[in-house]
């Protein structure tokens, strides 16, 4: 069997391993990456958290396959006996809500326990208890991650994946898909910007925040865009011991990073959603939302600077942003994997499982990734992630 990988990310390095190193699978396996630099890949400009606090029972699981798979990387993903050391740290979580947000605060918590994550209800009080330096006026609730929450180094475990998967035999092409060979049904082939055509019996998209637009080759509408977010690196005199990363309700976001700060936002419906290109950080995003409501959530911040920053992009599911794993009727033989909006990382382990999976056994015979199948959008049924950071 030829399977051939569009996109060489994450998710893509994370098929591209699983496959290689399933014993049923038999067969060759070549990823197309059309930036061996990985210059502007979501992966590589990834702020790179795992949590469990979603609002998916299929998210959940995720992220517990992703965070063991991180822990055991060393061993895993090693090659010629040195593996990559990815630096889990084990911050937590800690999302804030208003009264208006406090009931989807607390049914996602339930269900997080009951798919046992370790998640604490904090009232104002058990707020200010464990994170003194954090104002709770207009808070009514928040959820901290207790365990198997936090930060590690996401560009670490890509070149990890990529490295065991070529230790494995993967080959890896620079050159972008620029279209498919198809006989009816089936895809035969991947067609390369510099005219090869690579012979395939499965194919895979994978390709990031550009999913959509090769599955456009395909004559498929997946309503995955790129969407530019940006991560502003702060210094504060001020120490906030314990700090989490922390989600306020206005949707900007913190996390202590070393001696510094890494912030940024989601923006929240009629505000600014900056559009594919190009990769600049513009200050006035700090400045008119981010900074005024970190300052207001902890009074530390009213004197912050900005001491660097970056942008990368979200290859947002603009349906339900979750994530579709999965085959398309139109194409039954290519396997769909993208749109994790935001989560991409963290999922990119159990979404390169289910993907090997789907190759090499014709199902999913550990983690049931089918609730992100297609069939919900052909159904027009969203599967809303309420817990985008």
């Amino acid at each position: 069997m030829k399977v051939v990988i569009v996109g060489g990310g994450a998710i893509g390095s994370s098929a591209a391993y699983h496959l290689a190193s399933d014993p049923n699978f038999r067969g060759e396996i070549v990823v197309a990456e059309r930036d061996p630099t990985y210059a502007r890949a979501s992966s590589m400009l990834s702020a790179s958290g795992i949590r469990q606090q979603f609002s998916t029972p299929v998210s959940i699981h995720m992220s517990q396959y992703g965070l063991n798979f991180i822990r055991a990387a060393d061993t895993a993903l090693a090659v010629d006996g040195q593996g990559p050391v990815l630096g889990f740290k084990e911050h937590g979580y800690l999302f804030l809500a208003s009264e208006s947000g406090a009931s989807v605060l607390r049914e996602n918590h339930a269900l997080q326990c009951e798919h046992g994550a370790n998640i604490a209800l904090l009232d104002p009080a058990g707020i200010t208890a464990r994170f003194p330096w954090i104002s709770t006026e207009g808070l009514a609730l928040g959820a901290f991650g207790v365990t198997g929450e936090g930060s590690f180094d996401g560009p670490g475990m890509l070149q990890a994946l990529r490295r065991k998967a070529r230790a494995l035999g993967v080959r890896y092409v620079a050159e972008e898909c620029t279209g498919f060979v198809r006989q009816g049904e089936r895809v035969t082939g991947v067609q390369l910007g510099n005219g090869e055509v690579l012979d395939c019996d499965t194919a895979v998209v994978s390709a990031g925040a550009w999913s959509g637009k090769v599955a456009g080759f395909l004559g498929i509408d997946m309503p995955v865009v790129p969407r530019k977010r940006m991560v502003y690196v702060i210094s504060c005199r001020e120490p906030l011991p314990g700090c989490p990363l922390v989600i306020d309700p206005t949707g900007n976001w913190f996390r202590q990073e070393g001696a510094f700060f890494l912030s940024g936002r989601s923006p929240e419906a009629g505000e600014p959603d900056p559009d594919e290109p190009p990769l600049l950080v513009t200050e006035d995003m700090f400045f008119d939302y981010v900074w005024p409501a970190l300052a207001h959530r902890v009074p530390a911040f009213e004197s912050v600077k900005i001491t660097s920053s970056w942008a990368g992009y979200y290859e947002l599911n603009l349906f339900d942003h979750n994530g579709i794993v999965g085959r398309h009727p139109a194409v039954p033989n290519v396997v769909f994997a993208a749109g994790f909006s935001g989560h991409g990382m963290q999922h990119s382990p159990a979404s390169g499982r289910g993907v090997a999976e789907l190759v090499a056994h014709g199902g999913f015979t550990t983690l049931d990734l089918s609730p992100l199948g297609w069939q919900r959008l052909i159904d027009n049924t969203p599967m809303w992630e309420k817990n985008i950071v």
